[in-house]
């Protein structure tokens, strides 16, 4: 199924509705958000099952990998939002400083007005929903844009949308390249984009235009480290659910695995080892693995797998769209597989002796989205002081993308901005300064000609 282009008086359209909407000033109400996010979680419990169906037509995921890496997450994240919202929300006093006493200092919080929100296709309803919750939150109109390689749950969520929200509220639009294009012509208050670091550069060229705020959740290699005082079974068993969620088609998936050379060998079969216990002898016939998205992608990702020495995996379907997970072993910098972003379950491995080699080349590259490291605490400590990325783990995969009360996001190359939970109300709103000033006394220290000047330096 190719979704139809939107076409661009259609989206004009939609962003003029969305600003009337927006200039009622309905949103800004806190029990008007709370009744939307209500409204949302709503018509996700009464969509599941679509949403879980959508998701295996698309990806071939199961309704339990559905739950827990997209539906579950969207959840939480309302109920983060229903919680917190009112506290949120609410004015901040600040202090104000000696020199402009007797005046009152706080932070208004304010929605940016309409937000166009882009998500990619591996997580697709996670991500554009996740996204959505922040901009209720903040009390925001919007665009929403799934991606057109899901086109089954893009039309779910579209129809999802259409029948719990007043368009001019929150809308969907569909398409391609085409759609994009036309949208990035468009003046939005906040293009919130998930996707890849080369349309990153699209997305923040685009918003240059008109100064148009963005939040860009990218990628990149997301390096893994296992030290020689690591714990190798859970290791193994950690980087193999790590690696093989989605296929291997996340964004914070380990990319590639740094281990010792005293356990590498050990390492790598126990990682082969896991992924049988999770999936079984035949994988290809497993109902929990996924697949690749499309025949692209299977290209693309085949021809990744022509260096080093497969250690593990290698069975390739491309009727399936079906790669096994496949550990190749003896990889060098300089080939092709450690160039860009993998997105899929593929894990070529380097070695080293001291791990400051292999700090240095994690720092010799772009910033990674996410970091891993698996030995002691103490060690870990200073791999982190050495290091940059948007988030990580010790000792374990992903899940700094479960807590809600952790910012979630990429640094450098790998993204621009944080969300989830409060970061994600943030996100979508503007922090206003505001200072209120007494009119029954004015000091005048401030005002030409300055006849208390020396007072002033010694106040300020």
């Amino acid at each position: 199924m190719k979704m139809k282009e939107t076409a661009e008086n259609i989206i004009i359209q939609h962003i003029e509705n969305q600003r009337n909407y927006f200039a009622t000033h309905q949103t800004k109400d806190i029990s008007f958000r709370l009744v939307q996010l209500k409204k949302l979680k709503a018509t996700i419990l009464k969509n599941q099952k679509n949403i879980e169906d959508a998701l295996w037509k698309d990806l071939h995921k199961s309704p339990e990998e559905s739950y827990l890496t997209e539906i579950s997450i969207v959840n939480q994240e309302i109920d983060t939002h229903s919680k917190h919202l009112k506290k949120w929300a609410k004015p901040k006093k600040v202090s104000t400083p000696l020199h402009i006493l007797p005046s009152t200092s706080k932070i208004i919080y304010e929605p940016l007005g309409v937000a166009l929100i882009m998500a990619p296709w591996n997580y697709p309803f996670q991500l554009l929903i996740n996204s959505l919750v922040g901009a209720i939150s903040a009390g925001c109109c919007t665009i929403l844009k799934p991606s057109p390689d899901t086109p089954t749950i893009a039309k779910v969520m579209e129809n999802m949308i259409l029948e719990t929200f007043d368009s001019g509220y929150i809308t969907t639009v569909q398409g391609g390249r085409e759609t994009n294009e036309i949208l990035f012509e468009q003046r939005f208050d906040i293009i919130f984009f998930t996707g890849s670091p080369k349309v990153g550069k699209v997305v923040m060229k685009a918003a240059s235009k008109y100064l148009t705020p963005v939040i860009l959740e990218l990628g990149g290699k997301s390096p893994c480290i296992v030290d020689k005082g690591a714990n190798i079974n859970m290791a193994a068993k950690r980087i193999a659910w790590g690696k093989t969620i989605n296929a291997g088609q996340t964004c914070i998936a380990p990319d590639y695995l740094f281990a010792h050379k005293s356990i590498k060998a050990e390492l790598l079969d126990k990682i082969a080892s896991n992924i049988k216990q999770m999936y079984g002898d035949n994988i290809k016939q497993s109902r929990f693995y996924p697949r690749v998205v499309n025949e692209h992608a299977m290209n693309r990702l085949e021809g990744l797998m022509n260096q080093g020495k497969i250690h593990s995996g290698g069975e390739i379907d491309n009727d399936e769209k079906f790669i096994s997970p496949t550990i190749i072993d003896e990889i060098v910098p300089e080939d092709l597989i450690m160039q860009d972003e993998i997105f899929g379950p593929i894990l070529p491995v380097m070695d080293f002796e001291q791990v400051d080699e292999a700090i240095s080349y994690i720092n010799k590259n772009e910033k990674p989205l996410a970091f891993y490291y698996f030995g002691t605490n103490k060690e870990a400590k200073d791999v982190l002081a050495k290091t940059s990325s948007g988030g990580g783990c010790v000792n374990d995969t992903i899940l700094h993308i479960v807590n809600h009360k952790l910012p979630f996001g990429g640094v450098g190359n790998s993204g621009l901005g944080k969300y989830h939970g409060h970061g994600s109300f943030l996100a979508f709103s503007n922090q206003r300064a505001i200072v209120t000033s007494p009119t029954w006394i004015d000091i005048p220290l401030k005002y030409a000609p300055f006849k208390y000047f020396k007072l002033i330096k010694k106040i300020i």
